[in-house]
């Protein structure tokens, strides 16, 4: 028995190891021997710059709407070449009538609220345009994000492009901004090594584009219609290139308790995705791209978190049947990271900034919630509506 626990926690190891840590640093092994051997041809501007449509999901989101249309305004795109489309689902507040105040807006409208894939659904039948950006009401673009974009589109084996997502920390490193930033940054690493590899593993909803000829309806109650939407398109051949020179700012979580109901829907519709996209899974028919699936997404959203808090009774169980010092030192190193994460939660609630301690705090929190998510899902079976998170 006490060797099979020995197997069952080194192997737990590795994987957790390799998840978080071990496929970053052979990601970026991989990259720069490909980068050795087929360096990278730069892409240009294409000329004549095509039409775009400019697609935003909105629900109730009167707050923000001038800030979005003004930020819209800002792009460096020609006017007559830049379709802005606004999908209300179910808005009961002002939405309508302040969007009703811009002439050059397309307002698609619907009573019910079905929630944001079923808005997606309804509106890209409306676009004439041969490339669609998508964007959140309250991202802010920078100016050159479209272009960028559509640089990215002159390579034909691109299907998608992911823009980068960036956490605005405003005037407070908390621990969601401190926390949620750093993640973000780590995974925009990622992102880039997986795009410059062969693929980008998805793409985030804050700003995301696709050749509109590649968009297929998603059934309505998906949680992650921009994950499942690109690997859609990935699984048809193509690319999804990463842009991190088209990039969109949104704030960070009001605090713990909003940032948690967005990472248990996050977490939740990553469990949803492994099942709908498990012919990802065939690492024959997809290679590269099932490989980087695989270690960037499927064990983060599955076995990792499991068998992460699996380690500390695994590894008491074996200090006590053993008393080996490998396995006293680990279980050390253990107790100080969980402290360290106990001493940010305490610091987060007394709003006591020591931002070195979000980090551990928000590694564990995001772990949690991915096992909270099989709960959401059991919850909301069935649903593609969801609460806003507020935000700083």
């Amino acid at each position: 028995m006490t060797q099979f626990l020995q197997y069952l926690f080194w192997i737990s190891i590795i994987i957790v190891f390799y998840t978080y840590i071990g496929y970053g640093i052979l990601l970026y092994i991989l990259v720069k021997i490909k980068e050795k051997l087929h360096p990278e041809q730069p892409l240009t501007l294409p000329e004549p710059l095509p039409d775009v449509t400019l697609l935003i999901a909105a629900y109730n989101e009167e707050k923000i709407i001038k800030a979005k249309m003004d930020n819209c305004a800002t792009l460096d795109y020609p006017k007559d070449k830049l379709h802005v489309i606004w999908v209300t689902d179910g808005s009961t507040d002002s939405t309508n009538m302040l969007l009703a105040t811009y002439p050059n807006v397309t307002v698609l409208f619907s009573p019910e609220r079905r929630g944001k894939t079923a808005a997606l659904n309804r509106a890209m039948p409306f676009i004439k345009t041969s490339y669609t950006i998508f964007t959140d009401a309250n991202t802010m673009l920078n100016v050159g994000s479209i272009k960028e974009i559509m640089t990215c589109f002159t390579n034909p084996k691109t299907g998608c492009v992911a823009g980068e997502k960036r956490i605005e920390n405003k005037d407070k490193d908390n621990a969601v901004s401190g926390g949620e930033g750093f993640y973000w940054r780590y995974e925009s690493k990622l992102k880039a090594w997986d795009s410059k590899l062969y693929s980008a593993v998805g793409a985030a909803g804050e700003l995301f584009a696709i050749r509109t000829e590649l968009f297929n309806p998603m059934p309505e109650d998906t949680l992650l219609d921009d994950f499942i939407l690109s690997l859609r398109i990935a699984m048809q051949g193509y690319k999804i290139a990463y842009c991190d020179k088209a990039y969109a700012i949104e704030s960070g979580s009001a605090d713990m308790h909003e940032e948690q109901k967005r990472k248990v829907r996050i977490a939740a519709g990553g469990l949803q995705s492994i099942a709908r996209l498990k012919g990802l899974l065939n690492l024959f028919k997809y290679g590269t791209l099932s490989f980087q699936y695989i270690s960037h997404r499927v064990l983060r959203w599955s076995v990792t978190p499991a068998l992460l808090f699996l380690l500390f009774p695994l590894n008491l169980i074996l200090v006590i049947a053993q008393g080996a010092s490998l396995y006293k030192i680990i279980i050390i190193l253990q107790i100080i990271f969980y402290v360290l994460a106990c001493l940010g939660a305490i610091m987060a609630k007394k709003q006591i900034k020591i931002k070195i301690l979000f980090i551990p705090y928000y590694f564990m929190f995001m772990n949690l919630n991915v096992l909270k998510a099989l709960f959401y899902l059991k919850k909301h079976k069935g649903k593609g509506t969801w609460e806003k998170a507020k935000r700083g």
